[in-house]
């Protein structure tokens, strides 16, 4: 299961709730379930109702997510997040973001009084990068704290750690602007050292499009292609690849894509986006993956390893409930019936 954002801690304390205990627990049957996104920090918040690991009463909270979905069988990472430049100063009591350097990223935070633009954000300093690896550091403990199997490092889309990869958001003269790799690997450094062996994965998002400042060129590729290689030297336990996805809605995703990093990566290998039963086989099958990971699916089909197994269609879900903050769209989804297609009454 692919984390997906769907804000639902609705309290002050962005703390998880039983609403959450129960939507993991339904998708226990999903082999591994990597979590939404949690903040590392206050520092690192850029999302309306998203919940964090920094506070004893979100450790707590996501204690009752991991033993529901350990009861039920299922295995569940949490997803350490920051959204740095990308985030607003409605998040942050009116305080600029902070991000690699004073670059507006030119995109859209999602506010209490809806999307905003961002603003140009002030550039981090070195101690502000020190106290970030650090607050990765301590909300991996904190997750393997609350009970988790592990963590995955959110380095995707257009939040903090792509923005120090990138370097048209990146110009800093310092050696996290000439290694634009390096606050990823030290963080990743940080984040595995409170585990037992490798218990850390690590989600990219390459073909990332957005605005003017993220574009899939040919440089970028490039880049990407010496940092999946340099994971290999540090505690990664696996790869989550977010593909360009398929050319056109129904089209099978780029197989040839995805086999450029399985090329370079040589541990296991996840791949996401756009992937429905037959071609998530098709990959595997293919020896470019190790697993495929399902987001929109999983929202609107907590039995979605049943319906592939029966061979049954996916449930589609709706949109206008993703962030909606309450049960509905989130924990009323039914699962299919015995006899066919036909769901059961929810």
């Amino acid at each position: 299961m692919a984390p997906t954002t769907r804000a639902r801690a609705v309290n002050a304390g962005l703390v998880p709730t039983e609403l959450h205990a129960l939507y993991y627990g339904q998708r226990a049957g999903a082999g591994l379930i990597i979590t939404e996104g949690a903040w590392v920090s206050e520092r690192a918040i850029g999302f309306v109702h998203v919940p964090g690991v920094y506070s004893e009463e979100q450790v707590a909270g996501w204690r009752r997510v991991t033993e529901v979905v350990h009861a039920l069988g299922g295995r569940i990472v949490l997803q350490l997040w920051h959204t740095g430049a990308a985030s607003h100063p409605d998040h942050l009591g009116g305080e600029r973001p902070a991000g690699p350097s004073a670059i507006n990223p030119q995109e859209l935070s999602f506010t209490a009084g809806g999307f905003k633009e961002t603003v140009t954000p002030r550039e981090m300093t070195r101690s502000d990068i020190a106290t970030t690896i650090a607050d990765y550091r301590a909300a991996s403990e904190n997750a393997r704290r609350a009970g988790f199997d592990g963590v995955e490092i959110h380095a995707l889309g257009s939040f903090l750690i792509p923005q120090f990869l990138n370097p048209r958001l990146n110009r800093r003269s310092d050696s996290y602007g000439s290694d634009r790799t390096r606050l990823l690997l030290d963080i990743i450094d940080a984040a595995a050292a409170p585990w037992d062996g490798r218990c850390l994965g690590v989600r990219l998002s390459p073909y990332w499009t957005s605005g003017d400042h993220f574009t899939a060129d040919e440089q970028t590729l490039a880049d990407y292609d010496g940092l999946v290689t340099e994971l290999n030297a540090h505690p990664v336990a696996y790869l989550h690849l977010r593909g360009p996805g398929p050319a056109a809605p129904g089209a099978t995703p780029d197989l040839d894509a995805f086999a450029r990093w399985r090329q370079r990566f040589d541990g296991p290998l996840i791949v996401n986006h756009g992937f429905d039963r037959a071609s998530g086989n098709a990959v595997i099958e293919a020896g470019i993956a190790d697993a495929v990971s399902f987001g929109t699916h999983f929202i609107a089909n907590p039995d979605l390893v049943t319906r592939f197994a029966l061979n049954r269609t996916p449930a589609t879900g709706d949109p206008a409930t993703y962030y909606t903050g309450g049960a509905d769209g989130y924990v009323d989804y039914p699962v299919s019936d015995r006899a066919g297609d036909t769901p059961s009454v929810r």
